[in-house]
């Protein structure tokens, strides 16, 4: 991937972030004046989507700082630390937002419905913008992460603009905070998403699309290598899968060639491109002869 595409990728994000965090704070101020929860809502759904551009942006940029003696896998985990902080902030949002619109609920409030449908119309045209300059740029796991979250938004921006609608022709003030609920569980099933996936990165658990069990038996299978252990499979940063495993082999005079077998198997089949192995010499028994077949059933 050569530096401009990087570059590419990153000015978009900033771009993206820019535009939604500008509009998100006209969006809160419209929606405080105008009594619209439906608006504060969508606006705190901007700014947690515009967090996550920037902490795309921000990641991307520490990911590409290289490692020092110190910090020897390089900055990758800052995007687990970015996603906790990120989706810790949403869940707070979702309480705020639910405590909110029951007491919206139980006492309705005048709402300026006009005005409410006027921004949130301009905001769903500034989310259509952002989801185009992304969905034009360079696909990461990054960038498709801001995609997701920017078409979300987009589903806010509806909402707080049928909010506004029907009050405007109407004077149904509960279907503001109604749809502000309805707002809060899309930002409740993503945070709580991202919640798991960045305690499950910082707690080196082995990543998802990656079946440890699937990546041993592959090993093992590896000519010359007679049993795994000690494997252990985590990533400093998504889609950066690092692997350590221990190869009982038959022959240590092999193992130049096993190395490059195993290496080559972790590459194309699992994506791996970072993994040690060590070898370690079968124990010697008395006979030379190949254990019987039904030693192997206990492994």
């Amino acid at each position: 991937m050569s530096h401009d595409h990087h570059t590419g990728a990153s000015a978009t994000l900033i771009l993206a972030t820019l535009l939604t965090l500008a509009f998100a704070g006209v969006e809160a101020a419209v929606g405080l004046w105008a009594g619209s929860l439906a608006l504060v809502a969508d606006a705190g759904h901007m700014v947690n989507d515009a967090a996550a551009l920037a902490l795309a942006a921000g990641a991307a940029w520490l990911a590409r700082r290289p490692p020092s003696p110190r910090h020897s896998y390089g900055f990758g985990r800052a995007e687990f630390i970015a996603a906790l902080v990120n989706s810790l902030g949403l869940l707070a949002l979702v309480a705020w937002l639910t405590v909110s619109a029951i007491e919206r609920l139980q006492a309705p409030q005048p709402v300026q419905g006009g005005a409410v449908s006027i921004t949130a119309a301009i905001g769903l045209a500034i989310n259509l913008l952002v989801a185009w300059l992304l969905s034009r740029g360079e696909k990461n796991l990054n960038t498709r992460a801001a995609l997701l979250h920017v078409l979300g938004d987009l589903l806010g921006s509806v909402a707080a603009l049928l909010a506004g609608l029907v009050i405007a022709f109407t004077d149904w003030t509960p279907i503001d905070p109604l749809l502000s609920l309805a707002i809060g569980a899309l930002i409740l099933v993503s945070s709580l998403r991202l919640l798991r996936e960045a305690l499950h990165g910082l707690m080196e658990g082995a990543p998802f699309n990656l079946d440890p069990e699937t990546v041993g038996q592959a090993l093992a299978g590896v000519p010359g290598v007679a049993s795994i252990h000690d494997l252990h499979i985590w990533a400093v940063k998504a889609e950066q899968p690092l692997l350590t495993a221990h190869l009982v082999v038959n022959d240590i005079a092999h193992w130049e060639g096993i190395l490059v077998a195993s290496h080559t198997l972790l590459a194309e089949r699992f994506e791996i491109h970072h993994a040690t192995l060590q070898p370690e010499p079968m124990t010697r028994t008395v006979t030379w002869r190949e254990p019987p077949e039904h030693e192997h059933e206990h492994d």
